[in-house]
């Protein structure tokens, strides 16, 4: 059995399920994509090749071995990205909540059956149908569970519109004692530059009272002032339109201590040294032209 604890997004790291690229299949359809950024490279013939995917999620594999964290990864399907393992599950507490994502995206999920039926049966949730929501939206902050969505009426529309206010709620009656605050993102499905895809996109707390944020992935300037007030001014690091671009939010946390960075994040991996933070730099360039990175490929699963 998984003895499942996560209570916040720093706390020291023992257990995570990294995606794969295995097997990720060929370059998709512009039709087939699920975000402007990928649609980007696809029509620019950038479009990340496996092998460079494969051996960019080798090397974070290695820095976990480095900080004995046991490594879980999907079992691999033919033709299937399985990069964005947060999409598809995430945990609070002791629970793991089964994500209802995109359906063409189903197959995913029972990637790590194997994993979920390690989780004792009352700690596996799955939320009613009319809830949707992805792991990059959701993050548990001690007494907080930040929630990244979109609340307008034309949610259908945007591909890139992941967590609807259902299951905000649901979330909210699942942990009752916590405080769980959403936050309006800002949606498109064409400008890659005007599009949070998650609220990890634009927002991550780091260490124990720090955090990265970029003021226009929020549509409501004042839950933006919120975050900033709630961390204070001097512990906020506030990423350009350009970093938000190559995913500078997107970082994960082994520790308080330890951050992996992507190693052409100079401004940003400056900044985390000098508030003395243990960078781990890794190559993630190809990885970040699907509109993920680092946080987008971790589904941790138990911290201390």
């Amino acid at each position: 059995m998984l003895k499942l604890n996560i209570k916040n997004e720093t706390s020291r790291l023992r257990a995570v399920v990294l995606g794969t690229a295995e097997s990720n299949g060929p370059t998709p359809k512009v039709e087939d994509c699920y975000d402007p950024k990928s649609i980007e490279h696809v029509l620019a013939g950038t479009y990340p090749k496996e092998a460079d995917m494969v051996k960019e999620m080798e090397v974070v594999a290695t820095v976990f071995k480095k900080y004995e964290v046991e490594v879980y990864r999907p079992k691999v399907i033919k033709d299937c990205n399985q990069i964005f393992s947060r999409d598809i599950a995430f945990v609070i507490e002791d629970k793991m909540i089964r994500a209802n994502i995109l359906p063409n995206r189903e197959e995913e999920v029972h990637a790590i059956d194997y994993i979920w039926n390690q989780v004792a049966e009352e700690n596996r949730i799955i939320l009613p149908e009319a809830c949707h929501v992805e792991g990059g939206d959701v993050m548990p902050w001690n007494d907080y569970i930040f929630i990244g969505t979109y609340s307008g009426a034309d949610y259908p529309d945007y591909i890139t519109a992941r967590t609807n206010t259902n299951a905000v709620t649901a979330i909210k009656e699942l942990f009752p004692n916590k405080m769980v605050k959403a936050f309006e993102l800002r949606k498109s499905n064409t400008n890659p530059k005007e599009n949070a895809l998650h609220l990890d996109c634009c927002f991550q707390p780091i260490g124990t009272n720090k955090a990265i944020l970029h003021k226009n992935g929020f549509l409501v300037e004042s839950e933006y002032e919120w975050l900033l007030n709630f961390f204070g001014k001097d512990n906020v690091f506030e990423i350009t339109k350009d970093e938000m671009y190559h995913m500078n939010s997107n970082v994960f946390s082994i520790s308080e201590e330890v951050i992996i960075s992507e190693q052409n994040f100079t401004r940003l991996n400056t900044w985390l040294r000098q508030q003395g933070f243990t960078v781990e730099e890794v190559p993630y360039a190809e990885i970040a032209k699907q509109e993920g990175l680092l946080r987008c490929s971790t589904l941790p699963l138990i911290r201390d």
